[in-house]
């Protein structure tokens, strides 16, 4: 599964300890905490390498975690009520029936009055909010700053972000159908398409295009 990535450098990304990634790589679970643990550190660590987490999860399930025993125990046939029993249930049956006709009387009345002129409630109006559409890129420094510029489509597109994301600060989100983005130093920033993370190697400045599927280098 691993693509060449320093521990060290997937541990900051992932916020998983390294000797938990070098258990993963060499599927040595043993080590890990608990099974719950392993299979987030999977598709944790899946999906900062770009794959599908939720694959490796279910090969995980499929090749360690045992099947489910079934209870083969039979069924015990209940014992017959006693007479007594029989009684109670009975008066219970009849007083729920009184408490059915009694609630179809109101109803009724209930709804005899509310059919006279003038008696109608006025219809209410329910405000909608707008839709809030999701950032296609999402980017937050971890190492350090670095300047980014995206705009929309192409190079020659509106600018839809410019300036430093500064190491420290919160995510930046941008939005667009297909953004054409420069980045400094790559190496520097967590970078998310549609909130999924993506690894874009590299210590130089690089040139991508980013749509709704992933990325790739221009």
């Amino acid at each position: 599964m691993r693509r060449g990535i320093d521990f060290a450098q997937a541990e900051v990304a992932t916020k998983i300890r390294g000797k938990y990634l070098r258990a993963l790589e060499e599927e040595h679970f043993d080590l890990l905490p608990a099974e719950t643990y392993v299979k987030g550190f999977l598709r944790t660590y899946a999906e900062y390498l770009g794959l599908d987490g939720q694959l490796y999860v279910d090969e995980f399930n499929s090749r360690f975690v045992p099947g489910e025993e079934h209870d083969t125990r039979s069924r015990r046939v209940p014992a017959k009520a006693p007479p007594r029993n029989r009684r109670i249930e009975t008066s219970v049956v009849v007083v729920a029936l009184a408490a059915i006709a009694v609630f179809t009387v109101i109803v009724i009345s209930a709804w005899k009055t509310s059919d006279k002129p003038g008696s109608k409630p006025k219809p209410r109006t329910v405000a909608t909010s707008p839709r809030v559409v999701p950032a296609l890129l999402t980017v937050k420094a971890l190492r350090g700053s670095t300047h980014l510029t995206a705009r929309a489509g192409s190079a020659t597109g509106a600018i839809r972000y410019d300036g430093t994301v500064q190491a420290g600060d919160g995510a930046v989100g941008i939005r667009g159908k297909r953004l054409w983005v420069q980045i400094d130093s790559p190496e520097n920033l967590r970078i998310q398409v549609r909130g999924k993370l993506v690894h874009v190697p590299g210590q130089r400045p690089r040139v991508i295009l980013v749509t709704a599927t992933g990325w790739r280098p221009l």
